[in-house]
């Protein structure tokens, strides 16, 4: 199984761009695992948000393999523990999922296209976290998940 996480925009805070790059090496190690970045829409004033939506939905689209599985990171998602999080990709990967795929949208979230294609919503939190921010927090617990799976001492519970 291969996990790919795919992320619309750059991340212009480079010590959470070195945070994030040091867990994506990480989980290498577990699994195959690809990171993705699709470059911002251009934010134009004309452009209403919901164009903006869709552009971005085009761009992700085109980035996803025949065969996938694709999570939208969406504050109306389910909930996981680490544990139930780590069971979830151990599911798949019993299950032979080819192509497990994670996507971070813009500001506007997504759009309705990507919601009908999807086949589930995770939210990290009840709260509001950036863009930038989440991108460390979910390849964290990525490779929580992954440490679970190994019985690894990193995660206590």
């Amino acid at each position: 199984m291969k996990i790919i996480l795919l992320v619309v925009g750059k991340t212009d805070n480079k010590a959470l761009d070195k945070l994030t790059k040091n867990y994506r090496e990480r989980i290498k190690h577990f699994i195959n695992f690809e990171y993705i970045e699709i470059p911002d829409v251009p934010r134009y004033k004309k452009i209403s948000e919901e164009k903006q939506k869709q552009m971005e939905a085009e761009a992700i689209l085109k980035h996803l393999p025949k065969s996938y599985h694709l999570i939208l990171l969406d504050e109306k998602g389910k909930q996981y523990t680490s544990l139930q999080f780590s069971k979830e990709i151990q599911k798949h990967m019993h299950a032979s999922t080819q192509n497990l795929v994670f996507v971070v949208g813009g500001p506007y979230g997504f759009a309705q296209e990507l919601y009908d294609k999807c086949q589930g919503k995770l939210s990290l939190s009840k709260m509001t976290f950036s863009h930038q921010m989440i991108r460390l927090f979910f390849t964290e617990q990525i490779y929580r998940a992954m440490s679970i799976w190994k019985n690894l001492p990193y995660h206590h519970e």
